[in-house]
């Protein structure tokens, strides 16, 4: 089975409570649970993580990279200052999709460049909780084609 990890960056555990004129009202817990139904209509096996701390984070993507899992990830403000995510993302060779439910290039200045953009293989903004969704379609079979044959599991 395919194996995706979810993973999000600081400030993503207070969706619905902060700036919900801009990340919505839906919780963390709500997208995952939205995710992992779409994950489990396209047979695919998903790992959900967030994190406050970069550190983690790199930590993370590295262990799903390794493992051959595909990432689907939102690095919140991070997007903007860590060259270490974008360092990890390259260095374990790992297939990501960046999520943002804002779109940054509405927003203000700071926003709209990205370490970890140049990296990815796609990039979604702007569209809510569904950018997770369109993420995990793009990503199943670009995962199944890297393995041959779709069996790389979770680790």
């Amino acid at each position: 089975m395919v194996a995706i990890h979810v993973i999000n960056g600081p400030n993503l555990n207070l969706l619905g409570r902060r700036e919900p004129e801009t990340y919505g009202h839906a919780s963390l817990a709500d997208l995952e649970a939205r995710i992992a139904k779409r994950a489990k209509a396209l047979g695919v096996s998903v790992t959900f993580m967030q994190s406050n701390h970069e550190g983690a984070l790199v930590d993370a993507v590295q262990a799903a990279g390794l493992a051959g899992a595909g990432v689907i990830i939102n690095p919140g403000a991070y997007t903007h200052t860590s060259i270490a995510l974008r360092d990890a993302i390259a260095g374990v060779g790992a297939l990501v999709v960046e999520v943002h439910l804002s779109n940054i290039h509405a927003r203000e200045p700071f926003r709209h460049s990205s370490h970890v953009s140049p990296v990815a293989v796609g990039v979604i903004c702007g569209l809510g909780p569904l950018g997770y969704e369109l993420a995990l379609e793009a990503l199943a079979p670009l995962v199944r084609s890297r393995t041959g044959s779709g069996a790389q599991t979770s680790s």
